[in-house]
């Protein structure tokens, strides 16, 4: 072939400086893209050989090296794929754009299956040049009487082509490397940004410096392969010890037996993993590979709470297996890695058009050869066959959720305490996914039992259905919507039955934000066999509200919200309404609050003296205001509806209601105040050393 010197086919003006410097985001991905295409020209070749259009050799050992040379500040990819001749360099190097893995494809697409080649960008070997001042090519190709072919270009638009020296079929492709990127012909570096993008390639891959001195190591003799190159034998002689018998009499005894070993150069150690996990059947995993495949591809040394193994062909073809760790921390702070392959080849981490975002909680890998991404391979174009892998991967993680909570309850509430910060995080992000699991959502109880949403539902309609079998007593005079809990008369006769009625039907399901703290809420409510919920996550009361919106028969009261009928004896309200009038001047008097919604019932347990209630409403409107950093306002600007219930049944209230102008009321009320709101929630710091102060002043009386 005579020499050629010509200019690159660029169809657009002044392509190639942007193809330099903007391809790409990261300009170490120069080391995917080539060892891809090395890959490509390895994956065509073995495909000819089973296509009978070529033979390879009994030895053939598909690979690809890549050796480094900070001295010459050059990195060299070397593939033993299909090479190229002159024309095919004129075709798929000189010509910017043209896809040869396209044309490949096309030209055989009759003849075999279709097998993905990573490739088919047509751009990948210019990323070289990012980091390169200069690209060499030396090139044989697998076709008879091929001549072997030399390219060189100094990265602008011109190219110097002629006849090459190589004499193995496959390529090698030599960078000069530029002063600003000498890091990447750095062993370490090569070998960190290799794991990074080509850990799980299907082609073997090597890595080492050029013109080190060779490396040695000692195996046993019987492990020495044809491919060793032995450079010692050494054998080791059996030793022997004089042992002194029971009865006096000496022998020899062999301590360590006879061996032989070869010493050998260092045997090369391919870097990545040609045959990952996902690529095997589920069938053919053990749970300890799962484990060990976890603990190598995110460093995690805890092990993952179980896996779903994606593996679908058909109406596209994705493979990858999702890992759900635990992750019972706060939600907003969980950061997981979903780690997204084309066809073994790294992407990206985390791309949310792919993976809904609840699934960034998790940890995996997705493998999609059908992936649309763009020239770079970076990012992905905008294709509604993109949502269609997102709303398959959805399916079958609600498919695994609800499969194991019908078929392996204890299992799964084994990991509930772990996983529902993201199933809940799930089902407020993804409507589908809701859908699907719904009924699998569990609630665990004040027994530490374990309930789905229509469990629940079945409860508390039977401790309904209990506490008005109670409260029967015959007496056909009360009204129904006598207020008890309040104090306050009931409702006009005319008011809207409709309306009322269409409230009965909402079940009300209680629940604990805080065991302790809710302590005394707790033991009424055991007291009157009545049961709640706990939900004590950050991410609880949005889940609610979302669940209250989507099943309008449901609602959620927190267990401090209202003192329910089965806690109170029944009393006439006209009986309790002139201790409530004078408890509640009394009592705003005392606290210095004229505002204090005060009311007064007869306690079954005469032991609580007095309680804190606050309407649901109020309560998720203090919990808005937290969350928007408005946690130091009044509740009640907005409405809010706290109230202190004073328990007729106690010696105390019945003291302070008896001796109202006694020197000591006035500190009474405000401890009793104080001791109901600790059962609700903390004390400010000032109210809490005040309640100390007074404690002790209290204490002191009764040592008088």
């Amino acid at each position: 072939m005579s020499n050629k010197h010509g200019n690159l086919s660029i169809n657009s003006d002044n392509i190639f400086p942007i193809i330099k410097k903007w391809l790409y985001s990261d300009h170490d991905i120069f080391y995917r893209e080539l060892i891809s295409n090395g890959c490509d020209a390895i994956t065509k070749l073995k495909k000819l050989d089973l296509m009978g259009e070529y033979e390879l050799p009994d030895d053939y050992e598909p690979k690809i090296q890549i050796l480094v040379n900070p001295e010459e500040k050059t990195l060299k990819f070397i593939d033993n794929g299909l090479g190229m001749t002159a024309d095919e360099v004129e075709e798929y190097i000189n010509q910017i754009a043209f896809s040869g893995a396209s044309d490949f494809l096309e030209k055989y697409k009759d003849k075999a299956s279709e097998e993905q080649i990573i490739g088919h960008f047509g751009l990948g070997f210019y990323s070289a040049f990012m980091v390169a001042d200069e690209v060499h090519i030396d090139s044989l190709s697998y076709q008879k009487d091929a001549a072997p072919v030399h390219w060189t270009c100094d990265g602008g638009t011109e190219f110097d082509m002629s006849d090459g020296s190589k004499t193995t079929v496959g390529t090698e492709i030599t960078l000069f490397l530029n002063e600003d990127c000498l890091e990447f012909a750095n062993e370490y570096r090569a070998k960190e940004v290799i794991e990074k993008y080509c850990s799980f390639m299907p082609t073997a891959i090597y890595l080492a410096k050029e013109n080190a001195p060779e490396e040695y190591e000692t195996i046993p003799a019987d492990e020495v392969t044809e491919k060793d190159t032995v450079i010692e034998n050494i054998v080791e002689e059996a030793k022997f010890e004089e042992k002194e018998n029971e009865d006096g009499t000496k022998e020899q005894v062999e301590v360590s037996p006879r061996t032989e070993k070869a010493k050998i150069i260092k045997r090369p150690v391919a870097l990545n993993d040609t045959h990952p996990l996902w690529t095997k059947h589920p069938n053919d995993c053990t749970d300890e590979e799962y484990k060990t495949f976890y603990r190598k591809v995110f460093q995690d040394y805890k092990e993952p709470l179980f896996w779903i193994h994606l593996n679908m062909d058909y109406p596209f073809n994705l493979k990858g297996i999702l890992y759900f760790p635990k992750i019972n921390t706060e939600y907003d702070s969980i950061e997981g890695t979903i780690k997204l392959y084309n066809n073994q080849v790294f992407i990206a981490d985390n791309i949310k058009e792919v993976i809904p975002e609840f699934l960034m909680l998790l940890k995996g890998v997705i493998d999609c050869p059908d992936l649309p991404l763009n020239v770079s391979r970076s990012a992905l174009q905008n294709d509604g066959f993109v949502q269609k892998i997102s709303d398959y991967i959805t399916k079958k993680v609600a498919d695994k959720l609800s499969g194991m909570c019908k078929t392996d309850k204890e299992s799964y509430e084994k990991y509930w305490d772990d996983i529902s910060p993201f199933i809940k995080f799930g089902c407020l992000k993804d409507e589908k996914f809701c859908d699907k699991i719904n009924d699998y959502i569990l609630f665990k109880n004040l027994d530490d039992k374990y309930l789905t949403l229509p469990e629940c539902l079945k409860v508390e309609e039977e401790s309904a259905d209990q506490e008005a079998n109670s409260d029967e007593t015959g007496d056909n005079n009360k009204t129904e919507n006598t207020d008890t809990a309040s104090g306050t008369d009931s409702a006009d006769a005319g008011q809207d039955d409709d309306t009322e009625n269409d409230k009965d039907t909402r079940k009300s399901i209680y629940y604990v934000t805080d065991r302790q703290q809710q302590g005394q809420y707790i033991n009424m409510f055991k007291e009157q066999g009545m049961d709640a919920v706990i939900l004590d996550h950050n991410i609880d009361t949005s889940f609610i509200t979302q669940l209250e919106r989507r099943n309008e028969k449901i609602k959620f009261v927190r267990i401090d919200a209202d003192l329910t009928d089965s806690m109170k004896e029944e009393v006439p309200v006209e009986d309790l309404k002139e201790a409530k009038d004078t408890l509640t001047e009394t009592f705003c008097k005392a606290l210095g609050n004229d505002k204090l919604n005060v009311t007064v019932e007869k306690l079954k347990n005469a032991d609580i003296s007095s309680v804190i209630t606050l309407s649901e409403e109020g309560r998720r409107m203090q919990d808005m205001m937290k969350m928007y950093g408005m946690a130091g306002m009044d509740p009640s600007m907005f409405g809010g509806d706290q109230t202190l219930i004073l328990n007729a049944n106690h010696a105390l209230v019945q003291y302070i209601l008896e001796n109202k102008d006694s020197e000591h009321v006035p500190v009474f009320c405000e401890q009793l105040y104080d001791l109901a709101v600790l059962s609700n929630h903390p004390l400010s710091p000032d109210a809490m050393s005040k309640f100390v102060t007074r404690s002790n002043q209290i204490m002191l009386l009764l040592a008088k």
